[in-house]
C-alpha cells in the first residue's frame, strides 16, 4: 500500500509474473490445457505461487486467447506452452458484423471468473490480488488475426467498430464478472497501444477513447476495482495509459535493443511513477537461460537504477521490480530462479533515502 499511495515503504515491492508456471506447483504438475479449463487447478495455482514464492501481488492471468476462444476462435492447446489461435473468425468484412457477446458462464470466461474468486478468497488478506482481462483491441486482434485486423482498420473502419463494440459489450459483461469474485483490481492488457503498430490518433480511435478503453476503466473502478494495465509492448503509449488513463499500476517491458524503448529509470525521470506504481522490467528469458546468480545481480541492478531515480524525483516505494511479460510457462522455466528475484528485492529493494 505505500508503493501503490507513494509512501516510504520498507522495499520495493517484487511481482515476477509467475501465472501459467505455477501449474507445475499443483498436484505435482498438470498440463496447461488441463490448468486452462479447470477453475479449482487454475485457482490454486496461485495460492501455491503464494505459498512458494512469497509475492506482492497475485494477478490472474491465464492467457491471450482466453476471450477468442469463447467467440468461436480455434485455440491450439500444447501440453506444456502457452496456448494460442490457430484459426480466425474474420475472412471478409462481413465477419466482423457476426460477433456476439458469448455466455460468460460457461467456457474459459467462466473458469477464469471462478478461478480467480478461489485464489482472491484465500489471498486477499495477504497481497493485492488482481483479475486479468484483455482489451477490446486485443480481443478483437486475436478473434480476427492481427494483420488481417491493422488492414481493415485503414481501409474499412466502420467494420472493425462494429465489431469493437461486441468486444466491448463483452469486457462489460467480464467486468461486472471479476467484481463478483472480491479481486482488489483488475489488469488490463491493452497492448496495441504502442508506437510499432499504431500512432497517438490510431489508437485513440480504435480504443484509447471514451467508447472503449475509457467507459472501460471507470466501470472497472464503479464496480469497486482498481484499474491496473500491462502492456508488454516495445514502445507503450505512456501519456495515454499512464497519464490519461490513471491505473494504480501499470506493468512493462524494457527492449534494450530498440531505440527509444523507455528503461525503468527513464519512466520514473520522465514524470510516470509520479502517476503511479510503475512495474517491470526483466527479461522474461532470464527466468529459462539465466543462472540463479545470473539473475540474482540483473535484479539488484534493476533495484539500484530504480532507487537512485525514485530519490533524485523525491518519490517513495513507487516502482515493483517485475518481469517484463509473463514468466515463461514451460517445464524449463526454474524454479528458483523465481524465488531468486524476490529475495533479491528484499535484500537489495530496501527504501533507504
Amino acid at each position: 500500500m505505500a508503493a501503490l499511495t507513494n509512501a516510504k515503504g520498507d522495499t520495493l515491492t517484487c511481482y515476477p509474473i509467475a501465472c501459467g508456471v505455477n501449474r507445475n506447483l499443483v498436484n505435482g504438475g498438470v498440463s496447461y490445457k488441463d490448468w486452462a479449463h479447470t477453475a479449482k487447478l487454475y485457482g490454486q495455482s496461485f495460492i501455491e505461487g503464494q505459498k512458494a514464492y512469497g509475492f506482492d501481488f497475485a494477478i490472474g492471468l491465464m492467457d491471450l486467447s482466453v476471450m477468442a476462444g469463447d467467440l468461436g476462435a480455434g485455440v491450439r492447446f500444447d501440453k506444456e506452452n502457452t496456448p494460442f489461435v490457430d484459426r480466425t473468425l474474420v475472412k471478409t468484412l462481413e465477419d466482423y458484423e457476426k460477433f456476439k457477446v458469448p455466455d460468460i458462464k460457461k467456457g474459459r470466461s467462466a473458469v477464469i471468473l471462478e478461478g480467480t474468486k478461489i485464489f482472491c478468497d484465500t489471498l486477499k488478506t495477504q497481497v493485492i490480488t488482481a483479475g486479468f482481462l484483455e482489451g477490446p483491441l486485443l480481443a478483437l486482434s486475436q478473434s480476427a488475426g492481427a494483420e488481417r485486423l491493422f488492414m481493415d482498420m485503414f481501409t474499412n473502419p466502420s467494420a472493425v467498430h462494429k465489431a469493437l463494440k461486441v468486444m466491448t459489450e463483452y469486457d462489460v459483461e467480464m467486468v461486472k464478472g471479476f467484481a463478483k469474485t472480491g479481486c482488489a483490481g483488475l489488469c488490463w492488457d491493452y497492448l496495441w497501444g504502442n508506437y510499432s503498430c499504431l500512432g497517438d490518433k490510431e489508437y485513440d480511435e480504435f480504443e484509447g477513447c471514451k467508447k472503449y478503453a475509457g467507459d472501460l476503466n471507470a466501470l472497472t473502478g464503479k464496480e469497486g476495482m482498481a484499474v491496473a494495465i500491462h502492456n508488454c509492448a516495445d514502445l507503450p503509449h505512456l501519456d495515454t495509459q499512464v497519464k490519461k488513463f490513471k491505473p494504480a499500476i501499470y506493468s512493462m517491458a524494457y527492449y534494450p535493443l530498440i531505440p527509444g524503448s523507455p528503461s525503468a529509470k527513464e519512466v520514473i525521470e520522465n514524470g510516470y511513477a509520479d502517476n503511479c506504481l510503475m512495474a517491470g522490467q526483466i527479461d522474461p528469458q532470464l527466468f529459462i537461460r539465466a543462472s540463479a546468480e545470473k539473475i540474482t545481480q540483473v535484479t539488484k541492478d534493476l533495484c539500484q537504477e530504480v532507487k537512485t531515480a525514485l530519490c533524485k524525483k523525491g518519490l517513495g516505494s513507487r516502482y515493483c521490480i517485475a518481469s517484463g511479460c509473463e514468466v515463461p510457462p514451460d517445464v524449463h522455466t526454474k524454479k528458483e530462479n523465481i524465488k531468486a528475484v524476490v529475495d533479491a528485492t528484499r535484500k537489495y529493494g530496501v527504501v533507504d533515502w
